[in-house]
This record gives C-alpha cells, sequence and structure tokens, in this order.
C-alpha cells in the first residue's frame, strides 16, 4: 500500500488536517469494492501513548493496558478490509475470537451504522490465522470493540462513499442529492439501486488512497441501539458450528489418557496392544502429555484410556497442597515496611486456586501431512499458535493453516493453544488427522488455573485524611506466553514501567487508584512455575480490588464514616461517583435487614470503563445450612445492583448480558468457586464438583443499570463488573458476620463431595442422573 496512488483530487494526511471524525484510507483493487482504514502510523502511536494523560505517579493515568494492546494492533489495521458482495451483503472477517461475548454482533452493527445496511445483511466471520497483522490478532483484556471501533467504521464509511459515488454515475444525479439506507441509494426523484448492483461498478481498479467521514454520534441509528445477537438463531437451534462439529476428512475422536499429578510424565504402558485391539480403536501412542487414543467415537475413546495401564513419572508439582504453596507465598511476600506513626488498618488475604475450564470442553482438530497442516480450532492468540505449530513441526510458516472457530466460552482459557499443539503432535505421530477432546477432568486438573495468591494491603490515616495506601500482592506465576508477553516487549520502550517483568507490567497497566488515597503503591511478586496457569477472566483485578475494598471497609468503620459515603466523598471523578450513587440509590443502601442479613458495596475502574455493585447477602443459618446434594451451600446473594459506564455503549443488550455474567461470577470467586490442591493434584475432576454459581445460588434480584453514553468511544467492559461483584460480596458478607473475610472462596475449607480417583484419569459417566432430576 505504500506505493498506492492517491489519485486527483485526493488529498494527503497533511493537506486534509484530518479531524475527530475524518480518516483517511482505501479502496483496494478487487472484483468487487474492498475498503480498508489507514490509521497512525505505530511510532506516531506509541508517541501518543507517551504523551496522553497527566504527568502522575500512577501509570494508568498515563497508560493502560487496552492503550497498549490499541496502539500496538494500529500499524496493520489498513490489513483489516469490509467487502460488499454482489449479493447485497457486506462481508468482513473479524481478526478477533468470538467466545460468546457477542462481538461479532457489535462488530456488525459498527459496520450497519456507518454503511446504511440492515444488520441482517452484514457477515462477519473469523479471520484465520494472519501473521501479517502481528498484534492485531489478539484477544484479551476486554480489548476487542476499543482497538476495532475507529479502523471498522473508517472501512465501512469509505464503502459507503465509494457505493454513493457509482451511484451518482448509475443514477445520474449528484453525490450530495443521494442517501443510502437499508442497503439502497435513492436518488432525488426517487430512482433507487442497490448496493448489490453497484459491489462490481464500486471495485477499485488499482488500489488508491481516498478520505472518509465518520458519522457524528448524534446521527447514531444502530450504535447504542439493544440488538439481539446475529448467531442468537443458529445458538437455539443447534445449527452454530464448534469445533467438535466440524467434518474434517477422516478426522476421528481422539482423546488422552493423562498423568495422577499435574504435568506428569508417561514412563511406560503396560497394555498398549490389548487397548489397540478394543473396539473401534484405530491408534495408540505415547505422547508428550500422556497417552493418545484414536477411535470411531468418543464412547470407544473413553473405553480405551480407562482400560490404559500406565506407569507415570513425577509430575512439576509433585506432593504439593494448598497448605504447602501458601506456605511459599508467605515466604515471597514483599514487605509493607514499617508501620506508620499514624494510625492504619492493615488486613492480608489468601485467594485459593480457581479453574479456567471454559463451557466448551479443550478441543482441536488437526490434519498434519508431511508438507503441510491444517488447524481447527477457538484461539485467542492464533498468530502465535501458528508460529509455535509451524516450528514444532519444522514446516515453513505459509504451509500452516490455522483456523479459527467459534468457541463456547473462554474467560481467558482460550488464549493458550494446548488441545491444538496436542492435536498436532497426535496427528503428525499416528499420520491420519484427529479430532481431538478433552474430558472435564482433564482441564480440571491438567488444565489451566487461576493462580493461588495472598494480597497484603495498609491504608494510613490521620483525622479525616487518608494518607498512604500499600498493596504487596503475591502470587504463583502467571503464565503470558501466550502473546501478551511479546506485545508488552515490543512497546516496552514507550512505556513508563521501566525493566519491568512481564507480569508486574501487566499487574501496574491494569491496576490502578481510584480513590484519593495520598501516596500509593502496589507491588506483585510471583513464585512457583510449576503449575498450568493462565490470564482467567480480570486476571489480577478481582484479588487486588477484593483486597483493597475489604480494607476501604474497614477504614470507613475506623473512622465512623457509612461505607457507601466514604467511598463517594474519596472517589477521584465524575464517572466513578455517578455508578456509586447509582447502585446506591437503586439498591435503596441503608435500608434496615435483620440480623445475618447486610448490604455491601463496591467498585472497580478498569479499561476506561467504571462500575459499582451493591449485594445483599443471606448469612443466617437455615439459608447457610440449607440442603443441596453434594453440594456448597453456604451464604446466599439474594439481591445485586449493577451499574456500568462503559464510554460508549454499542450494543446495550450485549454490555447487560456481560455484566450478568460478571455478577454471577463475583458471586462464585467470593463464595464457592476454587479448585483444592492435594498431593500434586487437583480434586476437583468435574463441574458437579466445582462450583460455580448454580441456579440454587444466583440471587433472586437481579438488576442491570447501563449508565447514559460519557464519551464518543468505547471502553472494555468483558471483565469490568467481576471485580465490583467479588468485592461487593465480601464486603457485604463482613457486615452480616461481623468479621471481615480473609480467605476466598469463603466456603473453601468445606470440601463437599467424594473426590474422583485420578486412575484411571477420565471417570466413569453417571448412570443414576433421573434419580436426581427435579
Amino acid at each position: 500500500m505504500n506505493g498506492a496512488d492517491r489519485g486527483p483530487g485526493h488529498p494527503t494526511a497533511h493537506d486534509c488536517g484530518l479531524g475527530r471524525r475524518r480518516f483517511l484510507g482505501f479502496v483496494l483493487a478487487a472484483p468487487t469494492l474492498v475498503t480498508a482504514a489507514e490509521l497512525i502510523p505505530a511510532d506516531r502511536a506509541r508517541a501518543q501513548i507517551s504523551a496522553d494523560g497527566i504527568p502522575s505517579p500512577e501509570v494508568t493515568e498515563l497508560v493502560e493496558l487496552n492503550d497498549v494492546m490499541t496502539a500496538a494492533a494500529l500499524p496493520t489495521s489498513g490489513l483489516i478490509t469490509v467487502r460488499v458482495n454482489t449479493d447485497g451483503t457486506v462481508s468482513f472477517a473479524l481478526p478477533r475470537a468470538e467466545v460468546g461475548q457477542g462481538i461479532t454482533t457489535s462488530t456488525a452493527m459498527l459496520i450497519a451504522e456507518e454503511m446504511g445496511v440492515p444488520l441482517a445483511q452484514v457477515r462477519v466471520t473469523l479471520a484465520d490465522a494472519r501473521p501479517e497483522l502481528v498484534f492485531n490478532q489478539l484477544t484479551g483484556a476486554s480489548n476487542t470493540t476499543i482497538s476495532t471501533y475507529t479502523p471498522v467504521r473508517v472501512a465501512a464509511a469509505i464503502a459507503r462513499g465509494r457505493l454513493l459515488q457509482s451511484a451518482a454515475v448509475e443514477l445520474g444525479a449528484p453525490v450530495g442529492d443521494l442517501s443510502l439506507a437499508a442497503g439502497v441509494v435513492t436518488g432525488p426523484k426517487g430512482q433507487h439501486i442497490d448496493i448489490g448492483a453497484l459491489a462490481e461498478k464500486a471495485a477499485g481498479v488499482r488500489t488508491q488512497q481516498v478520505t472518509a467521514e465518520l458519522k457524528p454520534t448524534e446521527q447514531f441509528t444502530v450504535i447504542g441501539t439493544p440488538q439481539r445477537r446475529i448467531d442468537a438463531l443458529d445458538a437455539v437451534t443447534g445449527r452454530k458450528k464448534f469445533a467438535m462439529d466440524l467434518s474434517v476428512p477422516d478426522a476421528a475422536p481422539t482423546m488422552v489418557c493423562r498423568p495422577p499429578t499435574i504435568n506428569g510424565k508417561v514412563g511406560s504402558v503396560a497394555n498398549a496392544g490389548e487397548v489397540r485391539a478394543m473396539p473401534g480403536v484405530t491408534d495408540v501412542a505415547v505422547i508428550s502429555t500422556g497417552v493418545a487414543v484414536r477411535a470411531r467415537t468418543f464412547g470407544q475413546c473413553i473405553d480405551a484410556v480407562r482400560a490404559l495401564k500406565v506407569t507415570w513419572k513425577a509430575g512439576t508439582a509433585e506432593g504439593k497442597s494448598d497448605a504447602s504453596v501458601l506456605k511459599r507465598l508467605k515466604a515471597a511476600e514483599v514487605p509493607l515496611g514499617l508501620p506508620p506513626l499514624t494510625p492504619y488498618v492493615e488486613g492480608s488475604f489468601t485467594f485459593h486456586f480457581r479453574s479456567n475450564s471454559a463451557l466448551e470442553t479443550n478441543c482441536a482438530v488437526a490434519d498434519v501431512r508431511s508438507d503441510r497442516a491444517e488447524i481447527w480450532s477457538s484461539l485467542k492468540s492464533p498468530i502465535v499458535a501458528k508460529e509455535t505449530i509451524a516450528a514444532k513441526l519444522g514446516l515453513p510458516l505459509h504451509a500452516v493453516t490455522v483456523h479459527v472457530t467459534e468457541g463456547g466460552g473462554s474467560f481467558g482459557r482460550k488464549l493458550f493453544f494446548d488441545a491444538a499443539l496436542e492435536a498436532v503432535e497426535i496427528s503428525r505421530k499416528i499420520g491420519k488427522p484427529v479430532k481431538l477432546m478433552w474430558h472435564r477432568a482433564d482441564d480440571s486438573r491438567q488444565g489451566r488455573t487461576h493462580p493461588m495468591a495472598t494480597s497484603r494491603v495498609r491504608i494510613a490515616y490521620l483525622g479525616d485524611t487518608v494518607l498512604s495506601y500499600r498493596q504487596r500482592h503475591t502470587s504463583v506465576a502467571t503464565d503470558l506466553s501466550h502473546g501478551f508477553g511479546e506485545l508488552l516487549t515490543a512497546m516496552a520502550a514507550k512505556l513508563p514501567v521501566a525493566d519491568l517483568g512481564f507480569s508486574e507490567t501487566f499487574f501496574q497497566l491494569s491496576q490502578s487508584m481510584p480513590y484519593n488515597f495520598g501516596v500509593h503503591s502496589r507491588l506483585l511478586n510471583e513464585t512457583d512455575k510449576s503449575f498450568n496457569t493462565g490470564s482467567m477472566r480480570n486476571v489480577y483485578s478481582p484479588d487486588a480490588t477484593c483486597a483493597r475494598e475489604l480494607l476501604v471497609d474497614e477504614l470507613a468503620a475506623k473512622m465512623d464514616k457509612d461505607p457507601y459515603r466514604f467511598r463517594r466523598d474519596f472517589l477521584k471523578d465524575k464517572r466513578a461517583k455517578a455508578v456509586l450513587e447509582k447502585v446506591a440509590e437503586a439498591g435503596q443502601w441503608g435500608r434496615p435487614m435483620p440480623d445475618g442479613r447486610a448490604q455491601g458495596i463496591a467498585f472497580h475502574s478498569e479499561y476506561h470503563a467504571t462500575s459499582a455493585v451493591l449485594v445483599e447477602i443471606d448469612c443466617r443459618p437455615e439459608t447457610v445450612n440449607r440442603p443441596i446434594r453434594d453440594g456448597v451451600t453456604g451464604p446466599r446473594v439474594t439481591k445485586v445492583v449493577l451499574a456500568v459506564d462503559a464510554g460508549l455503549t454499542v450494543n446495550p443488550r450485549g454490555l447487560e448480558a456481560q455484566m450478568m455474567g460478571c455478577a454471577m461470577d463475583g458471586i462464585a470467586l467470593a463464595l464457592t468457586s476454587s479448585l483444592h490442591l492435594r498431593d500434586g493434584h487437583f480434586l476437583e475432576a468435574s463441574w458437579d464438583n466445582y462450583f460455580y454459581t448454580r441456579q440454587w445460588n444466583t440471587p433472586p434480584e437481579l438488576k442491570i443499570i447501563i449508565m447514559p453514553d460519557t464519551s464518543e468511544k468505547p471502553g472494555g467492559a468483558g471483565e469490568l463488573g467481576v471485580s465490583a461483584a467479588m468485592a461487593a460480596v465480601a464486603c457485604a458478607y463482613g457486615r452480616a458476620t461481623g468479621a471481615m473475610p480473609t480467605t476466598f472462596p469463603i466456603n473453601h475449607a468445606t470440601l463437599s463431595f467424594e473426590p474422583k480417583p485420578t486412575t484411571p484419569p477420565i471417570p466413569p459417566s453417571p448412570t443414576d442422573g433421573l434419580d436426581h432430576a427435579f
């Protein structure tokens, strides 16, 4: 594109003095109309990061993680194109992973808005891995809508302009007298032409640079309106295709017999021949992570895995337990320093391992040949996956094709491509295509986890003034090898974080201090790399925010202040105060509550968005001890009010759904959701004994309040509500019981189920389901 013809009458960026809504872009040489945006080059993007904001000790007031990701994506934004088809549809290959968060819908809304086409005519698919996009194909940190909002709109606006120019020729009318709505261009005399009929006429003979002006927000008719998901019908009728639904020729069901402890290795297999002779089994092969079995059905795979007799070598976490990991974390804690001479409050908190298992079990399809490989999987970092697979196979990058399929949930899990790597290894070893699926027990015991952590907080005050805030967060090491590490390395020279490591940089760029708490500092120290950890939804923020908000409650009590009013008085900005005031009003903060029940309130801001949550909890004995079969009961949250300010909301209905999920996550993290580590393995072997928020623990009252737009650009919201929800539940529990909780989840000490054996690694399927049907 560097040699693109600008064409007569097309000004340069310097000449046109581009404003807030006027952008450069391209009409590309193609059979039908194809357009793309051109945004600021990388050096200017990084310079903007360094220049924005007011100098302050608070790193996130200068730049936060989302700014870094957006700047890293900008240089290749011109490689993402909008295509107009002859049937009147508009196509866009989104370089992100749709895993249920609704980004295909919000992206379609952006295109429909700028082009003047019905939402139903926009076709958003997921792009295959494209290494030329560099950092512009990484899904995470609630960044998709932020980083694609302008490039997608610019490309769509250029397409609209080009269609109008072509229509002017066809209809014999000036462009200014034409309108484009519902996918049809209409002239001053009522004459009209469909955009499909213009697709070829508007196409570029050569790549040409043009300008386009975006719609002002006051003219929006699609953005900001509640829309149903474009894939909703397919999802509820079973037509939506996930990796395991694909019909890849000769790809047969495949599973892996895994070790009894974390990351154990195969020593020997005593009966491989016998298992290979079992009904339906086609192959048995030792791989780096266990023993792979390929068969005609997954049921036959399960039978074969359970029949294998394997001798295992020790794993990376051999002999470790919750207690031993906690002891190591305590030893690694960075001191808070000498106690201040003024009054202070201080707390120490423990957060246990949590499973990062998604609704869709870990899976991938692979077909590896001697000279090429093709992979299908739901991947949030497909470029890194492609590069890693090519290196593993010794193939050139162009010989590896990675298709990104839609995924059934992720919350950070699909940033890792371990299933794709396994499928590739198995396919190469046996010389056949495979359809690999992990069992639930595999993901619970050998999959990715949210690291166990401790957090110590100290807040010093004098009179009505808060003097200082210190937080020292210590965690089992978080694995950032999925693409974030490379991104941070590439942008490091322009970031105000000195020579920090990946995890500490991530931590500093994602944490902020929303209160006027004087001098404040946060430090992260990580230890123990023997676990398979990941960037679970909101990463460090739920634990760090929960610890902070609990100490805020303690400080308010010491200063004889109401928890809500204390927060409102100390919050720094108007957006923060507005969401807090809204939940307090809607949730009737301060209303009388019987003994054993209480309200809690908390605040969290991140990714240019803010959220506040008010909850009510019931800790009375008759609630805590209510009978649930093999379940953790404990307290019940009876009411949640969550207010969110996402800057500019693209799809209010999608944002509402995200916040509902955040509330359920927060309740689970605070009360019931954890893994129990014993003798080098996790006791949980499926979702029937991993207690995410269940129907019997969801709040009867749930209200999501979407605040009016406060910006012309969207903020990140996919993870935003988790931290405030978790913290609000913890604060409510403290007020209901009279004792501040310090270990999370609060019910971790209760083991309500009989652990399934680790050998064989896949437990038998239950046969008594009807006995427990309601």
